[in-house]
């Protein structure tokens, strides 16, 4: 089954499941993101989605972390039935930053809904409850880690119907830096706050967001394609 659970130093999440729930998940993903180009100023945060798959991607492969998680068979279950059988199973895990998952989270309700229109009787849809369980799973890790009263702001915010239609997502690596430059105090005491910037497009994000779109109309670029002068650190601790 797959789970959620914020790092020791709150840095980000680990997504752990076994193969099946990483596959799964993943697959159902590339489901909903369509083509490349297939949704016009779409192409950037189906980029930033791409990037949370190629993660899960690679713990399904082994590439990330391996953990031994208790499956529920007790020895007199064994004993009863004559089984010499392990009782652990192999979960394959890895870390993805807060700010990056929680808007892979908010940017796929909009590519549900293109996903929706698409199907004639999308209730028995098979990919979609997958979808709606990792975006449960996110909002259910970031109730364990904010105030009551925050959360409630939070969930409201990410039920309106705001758009993630030619984002500035240069905005998410900004925070994903941001975040990771603080220490784990400060990581507990600012999570509300990042996800409601995510969640909600406010003033500092405008701002943002039209320093991008003069540095695009110059070169007739899509917002999408500038870069900013910022780089991840080699390591950090999660």
């Amino acid at each position: 089954m797959l789970n959620m659970k914020s790092t020791p130093n709150h840095t980000g999440v680990k997504v752990s499941g076994d193969y099946f729930d990483l596959d799964e998940l993943n697959v159902a993903i590339y489901k909903m993101i369509g083509q490349e180009d297939q949704y016009y100023g779409y192409e950037g945060s189906r980029m930033r989605i791409l990037n949370v798959a190629y993660q899960i991607r690679q713990a399904a492969q082994g590439d990330r972390n391996i953990d031994f998680v208790f499956n529920g068979l007790h020895e007199h279950t064994m004993k009863q039935h004559g089984l010499i059988a392990p009782d652990k199973n192999i979960y394959f895990s890895t870390e993805i930053l807060w700010p990056e998952l929680i808007y892979a989270a908010i940017a796929l309700k909009d590519f549900v809904n293109f996903y929706q229109e698409d199907k004639k009787f999308p209730l028995w849809d098979v990919h979609l409850p997958t979808i709606f369980r990792f975006q449960s799973l996110v909002l259910d890790c970031l109730q364990g880690h904010v105030p009551t009263e925050e959360f409630d702001v939070i969930l409201k915010a990410f039920n309106q119907p705001a758009s993630v239609n030619d984002y500035a997502i240069q905005y998410v690596d900004l925070l994903n830096l941001k975040y990771i430059g603080m220490t784990k105090e400060q990581r507990e005491k600012s999570l509300s706050t990042i996800a409601m910037k995510i969640a909600v497009q406010d003033q500092d994000y405008t701002a943002f967001r039209n320093q991008v779109i003069a540095a695009a109309t110059p070169y007739k670029k899509p917002i999408h394609e500038i870069d900013i002068k910022a780089e991840y650190p080699e390591k950090f601790e999660w």
